[in-house]
């Protein structure tokens, strides 16, 4: 069985405190969070363990998440620079779906409309959360997230569509190929 790891992490400052989106890598990693099929668990990552976690994704058979590719690899880069993205092989949830849409989805949009759940928090509270030591909180609300990602990609691999929303609220479905290979 190859072992898909779920990702998510959240970070210590905002793109605002970095000084922009150019500035990812500066962000800095509060909590890091994985689901692996093989151990069937998740695992959270401090920011003292962010070798620990580079090294699960390494040896990943496929990496989920949504965006992490442009946001939460850049936020690794920062931590260890020898950390090459290229190296995992990935599969961005959003990346995949703006191809095909030709504009970006939010998980929360996805998820809602797929499967009926709501994220529990966003990023900017997360940040909170971390200058007031909160550091379960952030880790329970990454794990969630994980979770709809677990979710909703298991979803589109089924049944090889999600759905989502469109300005108008309207309920649309987008077409996924996400065959999993069971060798």
């Amino acid at each position: 069985m190859k072992n898909i790891v779920y990702f998510d992490l959240e970070t210590q400052k905002s793109a605002e405190e970095v000084g922009g989106w150019n500035n990812i890598r500066d962000m800095r990693m509060s909590v890091g969070v994985t689901y692996s099929t093989t151990r069937g668990d998740y695992l959270i990552y401090g920011e003292n363990q962010v070798n620990d976690l580079i090294e699960e994704l390494r040896r990943a058979d496929l990496v989920v998440g949504f965006n992490h590719e442009r946001f939460d690899y850049e936020v690794l880069t920062g931590h260890n620079p020898f950390f090459d993205p290229e190296q995992v092989p990935t599969l961005d949830m959003m990346i995949e779906l703006q191809k095909k849409l030709n504009h970006r989805l939010s998980l929360d949009s996805i998820a809602n409309a797929t499967l009926g759940v709501e994220k529990t928090a966003e990023g900017l509270q997360a940040i909170r959360w971390f200058r007031e030591g909160k550091l379960l909180e952030i880790a329970e609300y990454c794990c969630y997230d994980v979770k709809i990602t677990k979710l909703v990609y298991e979803y589109g691999v089924h049944h090889r569509q999600l759905f989502y929303k469109n300005r108008f609220n309207q309920k649309l479905a987008v077409a996924v190929d996400w065959s999993i290979d069971p060798a």
